[in-house]
C-alpha cells in the first residue's frame, strides 16, 4: 500500500532500546532512552516528555540527538548513575509519505504502525490505511515491553513450579 501511494523507503534497521531509571528518584514525566542501531556503534539518545492526547493522537515533546558511539554513551550514562531498567529489540522500517513518517515496527510483543507528522493530517492518513484512530494503542513501547517482560517472567515461574508428569 505504501509503494502504491508513492511513499519513499527511508530505511530498515534493527535497534536495541535501553530504557533508564535514575540517577535520582524515578519520574514518569521524562523518559530517557538510548537506541543502538543495527547493533553497531551509532545510535540515538532520546529524552521524551509525558504523553498527552489531542483527540486520539499522542503528542509528546522529544529531544533526540545522534551519537557516534552508542556503547560509550551507555557507559557514560551508567557512570553518571543511570541504571538500565529494561531493554528490548525492535526491527523498524521507515517510509515517508506526504510529509508523514510511516514507521512499521516489529517487536517481540507485537507489530505496530506509527505515524509521525502534522497533527492535522494524522487521523485521516491513519483511516486511509484502514487504521482506526479510536483503537490506537496508548501505551509506549517501554510500557508494553515492561508488561511483556512481566508476563514472560510469570509464565516462566509457573512453568518451573509445575510438576513434570511421569511417563511409563
Amino acid at each position: 500500500m505504501l509503494r502504491q501511494r508513492g511513499a519513499h523507503l527511508d530505511g530498515r534497521y534493527r535497534e536495541e532500546n535501553y530504557r533508564f531509571n535514575g540517577p535520582g528518584a524515578s519520574t514518569r514525566d521524562t523518559t530517557l532512552r538510548l537506541r543502538v542501531l543495527d547493533g553497531g556503534p551509532r545510535g540515538f539518545l532520546t529524552a521524551k516528555g509525558p504523553a498527552t492526547f489531542e483527540g486520539r493522537v499522542k503528542v509528546r515533546e522529544e529531544t533526540e540527538f545522534g551519537v557516534s558511539d552508542a556503547h560509550a554513551a551507555l557507559d557514560l550514562l551508567l557512570h553518571l548513575g543511570f541504571k538500565v531498567a529494561w531493554s528490548y529489540p525492535k526491527h523498524r522500517t521507515m517510509w515517508m509519505l506526504d510529509g508523514v513518517a510511516v514507521t512499521l515496527d516489529v517487536l517481540e510483543f507485537g507489530w505496530f504502525v506509527e505515524l509521525e507528522g502534522p497533527l492535522a493530517v494524522l487521523p485521516e492518513m491513519a483511516r486511509s490505511f484502514g487504521l482506526d484512530p479510536d483503537r490506537a494503542v496508548r501505551d509506549s513501547y517501554s510500557v508494553l515491553a515492561r508488561k511483556h517482560l512481566a508476563a514472560s517472567k510469570k509464565k516462566t515461574s509457573k512453568a518451573a513450579a509445575s510438576p513434570v508428569p511421569a511417563t511409563a
